[in-house]
């Protein structure tokens, strides 16, 4: 095999596969466990949103210590500090799991733009989206089975089996990505002084300054609202209201987020040009899938079912392709921080889901929740539509 799926990067995509494996059982635990000891969806809310919005502050810093000091001594200083995190889970409350979730998203700032960076700037411009797919796409392979994990450990009522997965995922995390890093050469040539207008506060004023990153990035916050409204209340949705199952809903989303990032990433646009008309249908599937959520108590659950094919399909394809898209048109001079900020923006829509959707769910209920967002979702189709005619201008 060569090209985006040689050795060399396999066992990074494997390293990535085992780095999100406990987020994949503590998406559907927390809030689980939260509801158990009396949290409201707001609380709930802002402590699975505590991660995405750590991740977010610190992407653009992720970036540029990465220029400077080279992607394998961020990764193994930052395996150690996973594992910290993720061993707190199985000795604390739901205080504690605050405190290991931004533990979790300064981690994940600093271990996906290595990763991401380190594919983009090894692989020729033809393979860029290949590349960033499949990383995205071993990113959730662990979401196939640690949605039924969690609602095993939390039925089973068992807290140590609880702390032991933890222990067992952190552990074997960091050895395995300490074997990885000792056997790859870091390719990339550091530098300390490279020549960068902004710095890793005043960049974020570049989300304003550059029409290509605010509209991608705006659009990337739109969409992951919804996706992150689905991963953190898809559990208590199912059962305030009593029907279909979340541990299932969540598996075939992740199902279809993996068979769709494998089989159509060499669809995915990577020619540096905006492809307004394949944005629109991937829109469009999330404006349904959205909707279909919105009244899914009183549809047949396989319908309800279906909507979260079309969920999944959208969550594989948006990322890649508006990151490859950027990767071509940010400016040379900065790029690792400004690539940073767009990550951030996916990490902020995630966050705002559970942060912000909590809220408005405990205000209006979950039905009424989920129609504000396929409604989000109609608002980034007309955007993807009009995007270059506003980039003409």
């Amino acid at each position: 095999m060569s090209g985006a799926m040689s050795w060399r990067f396999l066992k990074l995509y494997i390293l990535t596969l085992m780095f999100f494996s406990a987020n994949a059982i503590l998406n559907v635990f927390i809030p689980l466990r939260g509801h158990d000891l009396g949290a409201t969806n707001t609380v709930v809310g802002v402590v699975m949103g505590a991660y995405m919005l750590t991740a977010m502050v610190f992407r653009p810093w992720a970036g540029q210590i990465i220029a400077k000091i080279g992607a394998i001594k961020v990764l193994r200083l930052i395996l150690v500090i996973n594992a910290a995190a993720l061993m707190l889970y199985g000795f604390t409350g739901l205080e504690g799991y605050l405190i290991a979730r931004i533990m979790q998203g300064v981690c994940t700032a600093f271990f996906s733009m290595a990763l991401q960076i380190g594919i983009i700037n090894a692989l020729p411009e033809d393979h860029r989206a290949e590349g960033v797919s499949l990383y995205s796409l071993f990113s959730t392979i662990p979401n196939l089975i640690g949605p039924f994990i969690a609602v095993g450990i939390w039925q089973w009522q068992h807290m140590s089996v609880f702390g032991i997965v933890m222990i067992v995922i952190a552990l074997s995390t960091m050895l395995f990505g300490y074997q990885v890093t000792k056997d790859t050469h870091d390719s990339e040539n550091p530098s300390e002084h490279e020549d960068v207008p902004f710095n890793a506060i005043t960049v974020f004023s570049q989300f304003f300054k550059n029409k290509e990153l605010f509209l991608c990035g705006c659009m990337m916050i739109g969409a992951s609202v919804i996706f992150g409204a689905v991963s953190v209340f898809m559990p208590l949705y199912t059962v305030n209201h009593t029907f279909a199952h979340a541990g299932i809903f969540l598996t075939i989303q992740a199902i279809a987020v993996v068979v769709s990032r494998f089989y159509l990433r060499k669809y995915i646009p990577s020619d540096g040009r905006w492809h307004a008309r394949f944005m629109m249908i991937v829109f469009a599937l999330l404006v349904v899938g959205a909707f279909i959520i919105a009244i899914g108590p009183h549809l047949n659950h396989l319908i309800f079912y279906i909507s979260a094919i079309m969920i999944g399909v959208t969550q594989a394809m948006v990322y890649p392709t508006l990151t490859t898209y950027l990767s071509f048109t940010l400016p040379t001079r900065g790029r690792h921080m400004l690539l940073g900020l767009f990550i951030a923006c996916a990490d902020l829509g995630i966050s705002l889901g559970g942060t912000i959707m909590g809220p408005v769910s405990d205000w209006l209920g979950f039905q009424w929740m989920y129609l504000i967002c396929s409604c989000l979702a109609c608002v980034m189709m007309v955007m993807s539509y009009a995007m270059k005619k506003i980039l003409v201008k």
